[in-house]
Parts: structure tokens; sequence; C-alpha cells
């Protein structure tokens, strides 16, 4: 991986970078991003605001380079579990491993909402429910279902019922966040794909 200087980055600065995302993440989903310091990073990951400062050249592009790690992995996943299923399943797919990948890390959850609301990482409504509209739309076809469909308003439900989910489980860690995607899936099959 090239640094910003232009050359590629030793094993070392590699690992301390990745050491940094991680501290970043870890901090900014318990104490928020005004909360999060280069200071408060420094000290956590043990050393100092220079060394931070040599990575990355201010607080704001470590904060953008630890939302980028999150959004990367989550696309990776979501991305992977779509493919593997074909475009007739495909929206089952994505409530599935979205619900899944985000119940399993509710750090990176806090880490996409405080980049969002920070301004760190703007919102993008459009690049989300676009995605998604695409993968109803496509599995309609797959499916050989006539007739038109609002696929941004059926994109937009299924994105409001992930995030219910995927908040109800953060909040309650008993809440069936599995079952539920199921139930989402099934509401999803009826409504939409049949």
């Amino acid at each position: 991986m090239p640094s910003a200087r232009g050359r590629n980055l030793t094993f070392t600065e590699e690992a301390r970078r990745a050491q940094l995302i991680d501290v970043t993440i870890e901090l900014v989903a318990e104490h928020g991003y005004a909360a999060s310091s280069l200071g408060r990073i420094a000290e956590k990951a043990g050393i100092t605001k220079a060394g931070v400062l040599y990575h990355y050249r201010s607080k704001q592009a470590l904060v953008e380079a630890a939302h980028e790690h999150v959004l990367s992995g989550l696309v990776a996943t979501v991305g992977a579990a779509v493919e593997a299923a074909g475009p007739a399943e495909g929206p089952a797919a994505y409530i599935r491993s979205m619900i899944g990948h985000l119940r399993e890390r509710p750090r990176h959850v806090r880490m996409i909402i405080e980049g969002i609301t920070s301004g760190t990482s703007p919102a993008d409504s459009e690049a989300r429910w676009s995605v998604v509209a695409e993968l109803v739309s496509a599995a309609r076809a797959a499916r050989g279902l006539p007739g038109e469909l609002d696929a941004r308003s059926a994109a937009l439900l299924i994105g409001g019922g992930i995030d219910a989910i995927v908040s109800e489980s953060l909040t309650d860690p008993s809440y069936d966040a599995p079952a539920a995607a199921e139930l989402l899936v099934d509401v999803v099959e009826r409504g939409l794909l049949s």
C-alpha cells in the first residue's frame, strides 16, 4: 500500500495503521467522534500524537480511514453473500448478511453512525437505496414477475427494516435478530417477490 508520501509502506507501518484504525473504531464507538481526540487515540495506541500524525495527517483523515475500513468490510461481506445467492435470491441474502454482519460488529455500526453524524463521511441515501432497488428489480426479473414496482420505496422499506432490527439488537442483546431477519425476508418475499 502506498503512503501519502508516495512510497510503499513497510510491514510495521501497515500494522501500526491497522492498529490506529482499530483504536479509532473502538474510541469513536465508545465515546463519539468529538470525544475521540488525537491524544486519546495516541494514548490508547501506546504512541505519541506525533506518531499518529506520522501515519495520518489529521484526526479527520484517521476517522475517514476507519470509516472506510468499516464500510469496505461490510460491502465485501454483503457483496459476497449476494453474489453467491444469485439474482433471484439477492434481496434475501442482502437482508441476512447485512443484519448478521452489523449485529456481530456493534462498534462498526456506531462508527458508521458517528461518521455520518459528525460530517466525516457524508450520508448518501441514494447510494444505499439504489443498490437495494437494483437487487429487488433483478430478483423480480429473474423470477419472471410482471408489472411495475416502485423499487426505490421497496428499497427504503427494506433498509428501514434492517436499520430497526440492528438498532434493536444493539439495544437489547437478547433480541432475536436472526429471527427478525427471517421475518423481514418473508415480508419481502410475499410483498415484493411473488
